[in-house]
């Protein structure tokens, strides 16, 4: 196993106007990350999946049913306990010409309450249609294939 880092694309940055194509910086992924635990974030309800470079294979778990920042991070340090990841990935959503808007910036601090609080790195994906690719493929849980989707994109980009 090499500890050289790999490279893969970022979300848009949510400062590109909104008449421009959005940007994707390079993000440095360190060889040695194998385990990702992974969230598609919303007020109410956080899908959650967990994955491995490795095998390239994702996992859906049980989506977090909680309304509030305090009562989700228990939640969230549960599932980091538990599954005990190298990294975290969130997954960032744009409207369709990669404009930024609300729920977009609501996922950008939820991935900084996750550095701080767990003092893992976070990585962000463009999640935009995962929820609609999730319902049309006939998902039990909408949010947990959500987080399962955004999983398999980041793992697919690493080299």
């Amino acid at each position: 196993m090499s500890d050289s880092p790999d490279t893969v694309p970022a979300a848009p940055s949510p400062a590109r106007a909104s008449t421009d194509a959005p940007l994707r910086a390079a993000v440095v992924v360190p060889a040695h990350f194998q385990s990702f635990l992974a969230f598609d974030f919303g007020t109410k309800r956080t899908g959650v999946a967990t994955g491995s470079r490795m095998m390239g294979l994702t996992t859906p778990q049980a989506t977090i049913k909680a309304e509030g920042a305090d009562a989700r991070m228990l939640q969230v340090a549960a599932r980091i306990k538990e599954f005990e990841p190298d990294a975290l990935v969130i997954g960032v959503p744009y409207h369709p010409d990669g404009a930024a808007h609300e729920n977009t910036a609501r996922a950008l601090k939820f991935g900084r309450q996750l550095r701080g609080r767990f003092g893992l790195q976070v990585f962000e994906v463009d999640e935009r249609y995962s929820t609609t690719e999730a319902i049309s493929g006939g998902a039990r849980d909408a949010d947990a294939a959500s987080a399962c989707i955004i999983l398999e994109q980041f793992l697919r980009s690493l080299p």
